[in-house]
């Protein structure tokens, strides 16, 4: 049956698949929920918008995202209260991060308010799909594609602005070994490492795959003039204790912002630890861990929030942290987090949004 709102077309399923689903044993990105947002730009302005049953795409093999790459995403989270309430975390953040992406891409920004109000309307629609557990959670995707059927290298004229949402599990399971990579480069001054443009993450598969052959799960980036200083971990920001500080790479056009990352150092100083963002050395890392003078390692982001790291590769020798279970940061901030975007306890941030 279809429906509408003052702002969008509502088409929902008949028959939801949710009952054929095992919400259980939840694999991560491979179950969809019943309904997805499409909207399209053309003109020079967005068209009226449509939450629709999740449903392939039909596309000409001449639309321009195949071919000049003007593609760019976001990733979010839904997450059950003890309540039974239905939260968003920060997603404003997202919104934001989103547009700055857009533009960096030479696509059009999508209006703040008209994109909150799609993603609360769908995850609304499909709310039934949010996981009960504490370890899974609503994965939600927004993305922009260029559409324009055009060969020719320009700013495509045409884009479609998409949102689909997932019920995931844990994205590890448990600890990660990185290889420190002085080879290949994530992101340059200049570029587009800020941005979340899908080609940052295609140019990044092949030195994971590498790495991957080598025993390890994912990669320390370093800085792609002299591969000196740390940037991020595989596709997430990076966090290390030093001298008891929680202490992370400074911002830049090369790393990315992460709104994980940015909730973590708040809350850590909410909690009474120092925070320090600056340069961190490949040597004084590597020598800090050796000492214990760096004692604990992790890397945050939306899909894996936080997730320890047991060694770092380093020119083909390991160099290994103490047992997770020992350490006295990072579980705490683990725990304060999870309790914000689930409901559990004040937000004295207001981060929380209730759909």
């Amino acid at each position: 049956m279809t429906t509408t709102t003052t702002l969008f077309e509502r088409e929902l399923v008949e028959s939801s698949r949710l009952e054929y689903s095992d919400m259980i044993n939840l694999p991560f990105g491979r179950v969809f929920s019943d309904h997805m947002f499409s909207m399209e730009y053309a003109d020079g302005e967005w068209k009226r918008g449509k939450i629709m049953p999740f449903q392939d795409l039909v596309i000409s093999p001449a639309t321009m995202v195949f071919h000049y790459g003007q593609a760019i995403f976001e990733g979010m989270k839904a997450f059950l209260s003890p309540e039974g309430e239905v939260l968003l975390f920060r997603p404003e953040d997202n919104i934001r991060r989103f547009n700055v992406s857009a533009e960096r891409m030479c696509m059009p920004e999508v209006d703040v308010d008209l994109f909150k109000e799609a993603l609360m309307q769908l995850v609304d629609a499909d709310r039934n799909w949010v996981p009960t557990d504490n370890e899974s959670s609503l994965y939600i995707r927004p993305f922009m594609i260029a559409t324009d059927e055009f060969v020719g290298v320009k700013p495509s004229e045409r884009y479609t602005f998409m949102i689909f949402t997932c019920p995931v599990g844990p994205y590890y399971a448990g600890s990660v070994k990185v290889k420190l990579e002085r080879k290949y480069t994530r992101a340059t001054p200049g570029g587009t490492g800020y941005a979340k443009a899908a080609g940052n993450y295609g140019a990044s598969l092949k030195p994971t795959a590498e790495a991957v052959s080598e025993g390890y799960q994912q990669i320390l980036w370093t800085d792609a003039i002299e591969h000196k200083y740390i940037e991020e971990s595989g596709t997430m920001n990076v966090v290390f204790v030093i001298d008891g500080k929680v202490t992370t790479p400074a911002l830049s056009d090369t790393i990315l912002r992460g709104v994980t990352r940015d909730s973590l150092l708040k809350l850590a100083e909410h909690l009474g630890f120092e925070v320090e963002e600056r340069r961190i050395s490949v040597d004084e890392l590597i020598a800090g861990v050796k000492s214990g003078a760096v004692s604990e390692a992790f890397g945050v982001g939306t899909a894996a929030t936080m997730t320890p790291i047991s060694a770092i590769g380093c020119d083909g020798v390991d160099v290994e942290f103490a047992p997770v279970e020992g350490w006295k940061v990072m579980p705490k901030l683990a725990r304060g987090l999870d309790d914000l975007r689930r409901g559990n306890g004040e937000d004295p941030f207001g981060w929380r949004v209730q759909v």
